[in-house]
């Protein structure tokens, strides 16, 4: 397992929160299979314990759909088990290629289909309540508008934004140079208010528990900043500015930028080179979000709208 760890994080330059997610999985497979549907449902620790690699070798493909099928009777959703699917189907490979294990059982299932779930977008007045919330008196306040705005003006990631470092910051030419998935390097662009806040941040950062390290956002006691805490960052402000909006996220500000980009006439291929998506295919979904932004457009340009 834990070569296949290292091959996942140094061949295929997942992150950890990645690596975590894989092995996990697998150990799932592995638990349900050898002690049944209680072991599943009861451990989440990514183990597979001594009798993993056992199994993986003995597991059919009638396991692997049983397994698929429990994942969604005991709640979890086609996008779950799809998932899930995935990290069996990448352990399976990399095992047969090494000759650890001799056939690949999830090689011929069909992942479960998916629903395209239209993301859920801020309007351009509740972006703006969000990021007039934080208190700019303090320094905490400080570093929370900054990380509302860059959130929103640039698109990156929770993770990415937590992984930010001073030198990749420029101020003067406002752009942040991003490390995306799988160790893809990207700039992504500031605007005037993100930059104006992220220079202020800056000032103040000192304040924060004297951070010596190079991270950009700390917390209160000068640690770096993780991507839990600028979910509850975020889930702090979307309470006290927008009260009756449920499911907002870090990646709720990734979609609204995206959408309000596209809305004001961005080309897509810039949209998804800003957000770093490798296939064009993840940014479209925006052209579905942006439908109101299509109808206004015909209604006002064709002549019998």
């Amino acid at each position: 397992m834990q070569q296949f760890a290292d091959h996942l994080a140094v061949e295929r330059g997942y992150s950890d929160h990645t690596v975590r997610a894989y092995l996990k999985d697998v150990a799932q497979f592995c638990r349900y299979v050898h002690l049944g549907p209680k072991a599943f449902d009861e451990d989440s620790t990514p183990d597979a314990g001594p009798a993993g690699p056992v199994t993986l070798k003995r597991a059919t493909r009638d396991d692997v759909r049983a397994f698929l099928g429990h994942v969604q009777t005991a709640g979890g959703t086609a996008r779950t088990a799809a998932r899930k699917l995935a990290s069996l189907r990448a352990a399976y490979r990399w095992y047969t290629r090494t000759g650890a294990v001799e056939r690949n059982p999830a090689r011929e299932l069909k992942s479960p289909k998916l629903s395209r779930e239209l993301p859920e977008v801020l309007s351009i007045p509740e972006v703006s309540a969000l990021l007039e919330a934080p208190d700019l008196s303090e320094a905490a306040g400080l570093r929370d508008r900054a990380i509302l705005e860059v959130l929103y003006s640039t698109g990156v990631r929770a993770s990415e934004l937590a992984g930010l470092r001073l030198r990749n910051v420029d101020l003067p030419g406002g752009t942040l140079a991003v490390l995306g998935k799988r160790k893809k390097e990207r700039l992504a662009y500031l605007g005037d208010p993100a930059t104006d806040a992220l220079h202020a941040y800056i000032r103040a950062r000192g304040e924060l528990g004297h951070p010596t390290h190079d991270r950009v956002f700390v917390n209160a006691r000068g640690g770096p900043l993780t991507t839990r805490s600028v979910q509850r960052i975020v889930d702090k402000y979307v309470m006290q500015a927008l009260p009756d909006r449920r499911g907002v996220s870090p990646h709720t500000l990734r979609h609204t930028f995206a959408t309000h980009l596209l809305n004001a006439g961005a080309d897509l291929r810039v949209i998804q080179e800003l957000l770093g998506h490798a296939s064009l295919t993840s940014t479209q979904i925006y052209t579905h979000v942006g439908i109101d932004r299509l109808k206004e457009i015909y209604k006002h340009a064709h002549p019998h709208a």
